[in-house]
């Protein structure tokens, strides 16, 4: 995709990012943050897609899809305390490895937030018609819009306190579905289903642990631990945004690697431990995905009242990401724009040291792919929301690359000069590393080959293969797209 920085100028000497966005994100900003970025409504909702494809052994799929997202926001962790800037790997793909990596990365992250704000605005209307059927679905996603808009040209201190309380509230209801559960589990409370809520019941309902195997062919299709990896892994979605927020964080040495660190306990208590007590209440059998599984396990005990929470969870959770897609959206214009891979308007900053310019740009082309799934829903879904599945992946895959090129620019010498690492060479530069990522010769590779396997295994999946063939042709149009803005530069 790009030269190799050890064999040719460095393009990039040119392209530091300003320190003129604020630093006002603070510790609790930054931590909640990360947790809420691993908690949305896949996690409500989508979660009984997986659990339908593996059973119990779905807490398995979360483990290991879970480190292998812990070692990679590990590697944009692990630059992001050295050098903290906007645009995040963005900045890092240029800097350490072309001006090409960059360009590809930042505007295959920024339209993945744009297809993926698209579909939470769309069906904001779904949520608030459950209280308010009357209100037209276009009308709450233009509200929403606005209102997330308005907030984030107020200044980074207050997107960060709306996703603080965001944040808190997806806690809480996950946190109460679990010690619900528990207390069902405990005190042997009578369920609907007729079996008994126990641990037990991972091993000895529907066919055990592995229901499915690693992989079995049905009649619907392929199924087993294998193929929930597929839907595990988009449900991670979103974590690395601890990175993007590195260049506006009051103390990003400590911040940073604090809510890095934290990820594991994350995904052990909100994905395994929310899912795995689900599935000791509500055999995993009869999670049906006719409702989310956090109603069901409160429904199965008669506490109906838990849909209507559990639609406000939702709300909520829908703006959240919205919010956190045009935070990160406007602050990769913004550094896509000093890296002279964007328009040079879009690197301007208002007087609370917002990019105004990225956070309306990033607002009215969302609005426009909102008006394209309101009047073309089979396209929107079948063919952008396929470029959204594996640009994840994309991005993902140039994170553990750049951190590889990353090391090597520090053990050659030639970090910049604005970076902690900057006079340092050899292995001098890679001991003073102060957030290593763990065993980085081999971990980058393995992550790598994990992502490989889970390319391959969308492929045996009807509903994620068109994505594969979107995403090589998706990469062709950004690279075509490069060559043409140099071209005419």
């Amino acid at each position: 995709m790009a030269e190799n920085p050890s064999t040719k100028p460095r393009e990039t000497d040119d392209v530091p990012v300003p320190a003129s966005l604020r630093k006002s994100l603070k510790n609790r900003h930054i931590q909640l943050i990360a947790l809420g970025g691993a908690i949305g409504t896949g996690l409500f909702y989508g979660s009984a897609e997986s659990i339908a494809l593996a059973g119990p052994a779905i807490l398995l799929a979360y483990l290991i899809g879970g480190l292998a997202i812990f070692m990679i926001v590990r590697a944009l962790s692990e630059m992001s305390v050295e050098d903290p800037k906007a645009g995040a790997f963005s900045y890092y793909a240029t800097q350490y490895w072309s001006k090409r990596a960059g360009f590809v990365s930042g505007w295959n992250y920024w339209f993945n937030y744009i297809l993926v704000s698209m579909v939470e605005l769309s069906v904001v209307g779904t949520f608030v018609n459950y209280w308010f059927p009357a209100i037209p679905t276009w009308v709450s996603a233009a509200v929403f819009l606005a209102v997330i808009a308005a907030a984030n040209l107020l200044g980074v201190s207050q997107f960060g306190e709306f996703e603080f309380w965001f944040a808190i509230i997806k806690i809480v209801a996950v946190v109460a579905m679990i010690l619900g559960g528990l207390a069902v589990i405990i005190f042997a409370l009578p369920t609907d289903s007729g079996v008994k809520a126990s641990f037990a019941n991972w091993f000895t309902v529907g066919g055990g642990f592995f229901p499915n195997g690693l992989m079995t062919h049905t009649d619907g299709g392929w199924t087993g631990l294998l193929m929930a990896l597929v839907v595990v892994m988009f449900s991670f979605g979103g974590t690395e945004l601890i990175g993007i927020t590195a260049g506006e964080t009051e103390d990003p040495r400590r911040t940073i690697p604090r809510a890095t660190n934290d990820i594991i306990w994350r995904i052990l208590v909100f994905y395994i431990g929310a899912l795995g007590v689900i599935m000791a209440v509500v055999p995993w059998n009869m999670i049906d995905g006719k409702s989310s599984p956090f109603v069901q396990i409160f429904d199965s005990v008669g506490v109906h009242a838990a849909a209507g929470i559990l639609n406000f969870v939702c709300l909520t959770a829908v703006m959240s990401v919205y919010n956190s897609g045009l935070y990160a959206n406007s602050r990769m214009l913004y550094s896509l724009a000093k890296q002279g891979n964007a328009p040079a308007y879009l690197g301007r900053l208002n007087k609370n040291g917002v990019p105004v310019a990225g956070v309306l740009t990033s607002a009215v082309i969302t609005a426009i792919a909102v008006v394209v799934v309101f009047l073309w829903p089979e396209f929107a879904f079948n063919y952008l929301m396929s470029i959204a599945t594996i640009a994840g992946i994309i991005n993902w895959t140039m994170i553990m690359f750049t951190e590889m090129k990353f090391r090597r620019i520090a053990f050659e010498g030639r970090s910049p000069t604005d970076s902690a690492l900057a006079g340092l060479s050899g292995q001098e530069a890679i001991d003073a590393i102060h957030f290593k990522l763990p065993a980085a010769k081999v971990t980058p590779w393995i992550v790598l080959a994990f992502l490989a396997l889970v390319v391959v295994l969308m492929l045996f999946s009807s509903s994620y293969r068109v994505a594969v063939v979107a995403g090589v042709i998706w990469l062709a149009v950004l690279l075509v797209a490069y060559q043409l803005t140099q071209t005419r530069k």
